[in-house]
């Protein structure tokens, strides 16, 4: 059973990272599409249960939160009930952020509803240890996810943006001016310098420009849910544990106390799970070997085996 090695499992995921799509990085590492998809799948799944796992206990003072929109397999007005129920169509990203440290502190993937922000907060607070102050944009949601998951022990503020007149004629895409905003105190005594979404709204743009699926009028869209999450999950770890910051010049994960140096692709590559071949394979080769040999009787006894 062919391997990757560790140096090509790392161009790939470096390719990932960057903002290259599948195609792309198969072109430019000559290697197949499948082989990309199943690292992605291992890389994903390994990232996410060791983010669950260490991203906790942190002592953080500032908190932004907002969510990113992208689609999967085709736009909500092209789907049909079905296909939405299997996962296509919107998706959104629901991103935490440490002000100071510019950590991610926890992700989610989901619709825009509201049970989507409860499992997103519980989450948020079941990290922390110490009280916060948190801003969110004017998302109505958040106001009932927030008291449920903190109770009355946050401080919290709403940032709400004012937006001008459409560009409609100047341009399809260009977004609306922002002509102001206004802030609300929902919980606690939050300080007025500190109300801001800018770092997270920073990091959306980070999103868009690092994995190829949230980039727009492209056809690097995501085909299925779970590529879509797989990639979430190996960018955020990539982004807290292996790329400098260069505002801070450590890694985010350093500036809060989750390791003490800057990982490398390598050691990423060390958390995914050995590949070995099951033992249906190992009998079947095990067999041929067998044949080739003459050894007749050899057949009913590997066939034996459970």
């Amino acid at each position: 059973m062919n391997q990757l090695s560790t140096a090509k499992r790392c161009q790939i995921i470096a390719a990932l990272v960057e903002g290259n799509s599948i195609n792309a990085t198969c072109r430019m590492l000559g290697v197949g599409k499948h082989t990309v998809l199943r690292l992605l799948e291992d890389a994903g799944c390994a990232c996410a249960s060791y983010h669950d796992v260490m991203v906790r206990g942190l002592r953080v003072r500032r908190v932004q939160c907002d969510e990113i929109w992208a689609f999967v397999y085709g736009k909500d007005k092209n789907m049909t009930l079905e296909q939405i129920q299997a996962g296509a169509g919107s998706v959104w990203t629901w991103t935490a952020i440490d002000a100071d440290s510019k950590l991610i502190i926890t992700y989610m993937l989901g619709d825009r509803g509201a049970g989507t922000a409860y499992a997103f907060m519980r989450d948020l607070a079941s990290r922390l240890e110490t009280r916060i102050q948190l801003t969110t944009d004017g998302h109505r949601v958040y106001a009932e996810a927030v008291e449920n998951a903190f109770g009355s022990e946050i401080d919290y503020a709403m940032l709400v943006k004012l937006y001008g007149a459409s560009n409609d004629g100047e341009s399809r895409y260009s977004p609306a001016t922002c002509i102001g905003c206004r802030t609300g105190v929902l919980s606690g005594n939050p300080d007025p310098k500190y109300v801001s979404t800018s770092y997270v709204e920073r990091q959306n743009l980070s999103m868009r420009m690092g994995m190829r699926r949230f980039t727009r009028l492209t056809n690097g869209f995501s085909k299925k849910f779970e590529n879509h999450g797989h990639q979430v999950a190996l960018y955020f770890f990539h982004y807290n544990f292996c790329r400098v910051h260069k505002t801070l010049r450590v890694t985010p994960a350093m500036e809060a106390g989750l390791t003490d140096h800057v990982w490398t692709l390598e050691e990423l590559c060390a958390l995914l799970p050995e590949k070995k071949p099951s033992a249906r394979t190992d009998r079947e080769l095990v067999l041929k070997a067998l044949q080739r040999g003459g050894y007749g009787e050899g057949k009913s006894s590997i066939n034996s085996v459970p």
